[in-house]
């Protein structure tokens, strides 16, 4: 009988919570400029919901593909990391100076 390795929750949990305070960091960047009710702040809304729904659809692209692992730790940390990967290119973009 085989058996898969034991889950470690402690980790799970800190890698979410890290997830979970660096977007409150982009929602943090992000709030002034949709506030700013002009032109742009229309763009950055309009950029935000597509690329919510890429971030979306592509992971469940990988969940049906099966790249995100074959047990669910596995599958809960390759969606953190997908995440994170797409907070980070939020963060990087809006501490930029607006054009």
């Amino acid at each position: 009988m085989s058996f898969a390795p034991p889950v470690n929750p402690l980790g799970l949990a800190i890698d979410s919570w890290r997830l979970g305070m660096e977007a409150w960091t982009v929602i943090g960047l992000r709030i002034p400029r949709l506030l700013a009710g002009n032109p742009a702040a229309a763009m950055e809304a309009q950029l935000m919901v597509a690329e919510k729904i890429e971030a979306l659809g592509v992971l469940q692209w990988k969940a049906m593909t099966g790249s995100l692992g074959a047990t669910p730790e596995a599958a809960i940390r390759g969606s953190i990391a997908h995440y994170r990967k797409s907070v980070a290119g939020n963060r990087r973009r809006l501490a930029r100076p607006p054009k």
